[in-house]
């Protein structure tokens, strides 16, 4: 690529198959980044809006570098300009210089060239000589040596994808950690169950809690599931999987010096021509994203049905008031922390079906439209981490209850009536919650009147332990006399 230097204007001439272009002196990039902004005004995202993707695209261009010199492919001196301008990126600096769309035609081919102009400019700098030198370094020819759009770009997304699980995973943890602590806070508070939004047997804030710990605790471990199919790459591959332009040692190598550099438990795909083709791991990772999120969003359905009211509802929980709830309503809260996390399942289940269709639209021997896939589980990983931090600090640690309100609703509910049944029948129950039902009486009360139970049969099976499991638990693992 030869290039000019105009300095009045402040630009450098850099030209590609289409033509000469001028570039401003003051940018990392080149002509190829040139065109793809002129090209894809798509979202107004830059891909530097995702950090992770810039710091793995980089990562992958230091792997090639030094793979490519310990093979003797690359000049020590352009070798060495290069690794430190990828160290440079990934301490935090330059990122403002990746400004291709999110969303781009051609595979991810903007993002490639992106980094390798970025990269290279960079490495030019370091090496005292003005941009745009590309006898020097040149973004291909040494920048992307031994690569390919179509291994880099998956790579340094599932790299990417790697770093965003982790912290997602931790902000699920936590969760579910403030989750527990409550379970066990409001172990003895008991309330009724509800099946259908009907009364249906007691139990106590603490099981309906620990329910919620579970779940964020499963969905958690099946997203490090996800996570190990989302480290096999295919960089090496080059175009279609063939590893064509490389040398024969260079796909080990790579992945041996990239697992180094980014501390990740790489692997190569056994079968690189099916890897690079194949999306399953991100349909895989999707899915799994969009089961995090809807599980979420019914535990906030559920804070939101408890903490109703306060008064006029089922008004069993409070939820900590963050901020005034109306512009005409005074004195009223909202529940808006779960409301936000419900908005933000609604997206990652929308982001799901982009990467189904995404991911069967692909042809042949590679997936044009990964560009979507990445931003799309890129978007869903960042707003459910944040989506968990909020619920976590802004509302599960401040959850208080209303114990008073919760026994007296199992005290007034006809739920009682089931756990009577083994004593009484079930059409015996049933007598006894229609009655009461119609008559607004308790269930306690008809039962004792019509001297269907004694008081202390009653005790009995109003227990605490015996109506919430605990004591059928305790009884069935107690030693047996002999």
């Amino acid at each position: 690529m030869s290039v000019s230097t105009n300095t009045t204007s402040a630009v450098r001439f850099e030209h590609d198959l289409l033509g000469e272009k001028p570039i401003p002196v003051t940018v990392l990039y080149g002509v190829h980044t040139a065109r793809a902004l002129e090209n894809f005004t798509i979202s107004g995202t830059p891909i530097s809006h995702h950090t992770d993707l810039v710091d793995a695209l980089v990562s992958v261009k230091q792997a090639a570098a030094l793979t490519n010199q310990k093979l003797g492919l690359l000049d020590d001196r352009i070798a060495a300009a290069i690794v430190a301008a990828c160290k440079d990126i990934r301490a935090g600096n330059h990122h403002e210089h990746f400004v291709v769309d999110v969303i781009q035609g051609g595979a991810g081919t903007s993002t490639n060239m992106n980094a390798n102009e970025v990269v290279a400019n960079l490495a030019l700098d370091i090496l005292g000589v003005e941009r745009g030198r590309y006898d020097v370094v040149h973004p291909l020819e040494h920048v992307n040596l031994g690569q390919s759009t179509n291994d880099v770009y998956p790579t340094a997304v599932k790299i990417a994808l790697q770093y965003a699980i982790r912290r997602l995973t931790n902000a699920m943890d936590d969760l579910a950690q403030a989750f527990s602590l409550k379970s066990v806070e409001f172990g003895q508070y008991l309330k009724m169950g509800r099946t259908q939004l009907q009364d249906a047997v007691p139990m106590t804030l603490g099981q309906e809690f620990g329910t919620y710990a579970v779940m964020v605790g499963e969905d958690a471990e099946r997203l490090g599931e996800a996570a190990l199919l989302v480290a096999e790459i295919n960089l090496g591959g080059t175009a279609i999987g063939t590893g064509l332009n490389t040398h024969p040692a260079y796909t080990a190598e790579v992945c041996e010096a990239l697992r180094t550099i980014t501390a990740l438990p790489l692997s190569t795909a056994t079968n690189l021509v099916e890897a690079t083709q194949d999306v399953g791991s991100f349909v895989q990772l999707s899915g799994v994203l969009k089961r995090t999120a809807v599980k979420l969003s019914k535990v906030c359905n559920d804070l939101r049905l408890l903490s109703s009211g306060p008064r006029v509802g089922l008004g069993e929980i409070n939820l900590p008031a963050v901020q005034a709830g109306s512009s005409i309503m005074p004195g009223k809260v909202n529940p808006v922390i779960p409301e936000v996390v419900n908005q933000v399942a609604f997206r990652v289940i929308g982001h799901d079906v982009t990467v189904s269709i995404a991911a069967e639209g692909g042809q042949l021997q590679l997936n044009a439209f990964e560009p979507v896939i990445a931003h799309s589980l890129f978007s869903s990983l960042a707003e459910l981490t944040a989506a968990c931090e909020v619920l976590t600090n802004k509302c599960v640690v401040g959850i208080t209850a209303n114990v008073e309100h919760m026994r007296g609703g199992v005290e007034r509910s006809i739920g009682l009536a089931t756990a009577m049944s083994p004593l009484l029948g079930y059409d015996g129950a049933t007598r006894v919650a229609t009655t009461a039902l119609a008559t607004g009486r308790l269930v306690t009360q008809i039962v004792l009147e019509q001297n269907l139970l004694t008081a202390e049969q009653l005790d009995a099976v109003l227990d605490p332990d015996y109506l919430t499991g605990s004591g059928r638990v305790r009884a069935a693992t107690a030693p047996r006399e002999i």
